[in-house]
């Protein structure tokens, strides 16, 4: 049978509290006494639950991280990030993720209200940002990734998108390309206009096709340019997914093209891409949170991390 705190305490001959008390080494308690406490844990075993000592100190020592989904290319690099610095601060995580919409979200907030953890790093999904706020207002401390142009009053650790819509637009121009296609993500995500602004400012196009970050949507997106007989000799796609698709399309019509996942140097032919530092971002983020946990004060300035334009061989 596993051994209590009440088994503790009669072997020594005191309170539970002052057992509580040793443990969580709070309030005071008389060094010898102090010394049986420890005395008597040491020789029955005993091992306090994470919950009551997080309880008793004011502090799980766990961080809560909130993702859309896990099946997103870049989570597992991102998700990494995270997990490494947390864990090399002795902290636990607890993942939620929104692939059941409502359901998901009051699930997660049940968690807020028992205190189940300390801090809260955030890839916002949709429709969130409102309930986030709220509880970063209520004492939450929240640490966003990516925040897509809505800029909240709370931290957050965002990437060079301008630069690096205009890094890759550098690229084709350097390439001799002057009709290129641009394949965005959904426009009210703030990082879409910024890379289209980015990509804009060097290689101006009014060639501008909105898409929905899927493979499909790049696929069908080029199939339908191309059956339209739409000119353009080069395409910017804003993510890795929906590049994919747009390179399936054009090898389909016997044509090739040049943004980064792992997956980018293993089509055929690699791609060109614009990588984020994804596993960095999950690093700086939990580095960030937990510095503030701590006792630091949040940055007033979003954390901005460069993105790098990956040139390999597939043509522009």
């Amino acid at each position: 049978m596993r051994v209590t705190i009440a088994d503790v305490a009669r072997e020594a001959g005191v309170s539970k509290t002052t057992v509580s008390r040793v443990i969580n080494t709070k309030g005071e308690v008389d060094r010898s006494t102090a010394a049986r406490v420890r005395e008597v844990i040491a020789q029955l075993g005993y091992v306090p639950s994470s919950g009551a000592v997080g309880l008793a100190r004011g502090s799980s020592r766990t961080v809560g991280m909130l993702v859309p989904s896990l099946t997103w290319p870049w989570m597992g690099e991102l998700l990494q990030g995270v997990v490494d610095t947390v864990e090399a601060a002795d902290y636990g995580l607890l993942l939620f993720t929104c692939n059941r919409g409502a359901e998901s979200v009051q699930r997660f907030t049940s968690q807020v209200s028992a205190r189940a953890f300390d801090g809260l790093v955030v890839v916002e999904p949709e429709n969130t940002l409102g309930h986030l706020t709220e509880l970063h207002r209520d004492g939450l401390p929240i640490v966003l990734i990516d925040d897509r142009g809505h800029h909240p009053e709370f931290p957050s650790v965002v990437t060079t998108n301008h630069e690096g819509g205009a890094s890759a637009a550098r690229h084709l121009r350097a390439a001799g390309r002057s009709r290129p296609l641009v394949l965005t993500g959904p426009q009210h995500f703030g990082c879409v206009r910024d890379r289209l602004d980015g990509f804009r400012s060097v290689l101006p196009t009014e060639l501008v096709v909105e898409g929905d970050f899927t493979e499909r949507g790049g696929r069908l997106a080029v199939e339908e340019l191309l059956a339209r007989g739409v000119a353009f000799d080069s395409v910017f796609a804003h993510n890795d997914i929906s590049a994919a698709g747009v390179l399936r399309a054009l090898r389909a019509a016997g044509r090739r093209v040049p943004d980064d996942i792992p997956m980018a140097e293993h089509t055929e032919p690699p791609l060109t891409t614009v990588r984020q530092p994804t596993r960095r971002m999950g690093e700086t983020a939990a580095r960030m949170l937990l510095s503030h946990l701590g006792g630091t004060p949040v940055p007033d300035r979003p954390a901005v991390l460069p993105t790098e334009l990956v040139v390999r061989h597939s043509a522009p």
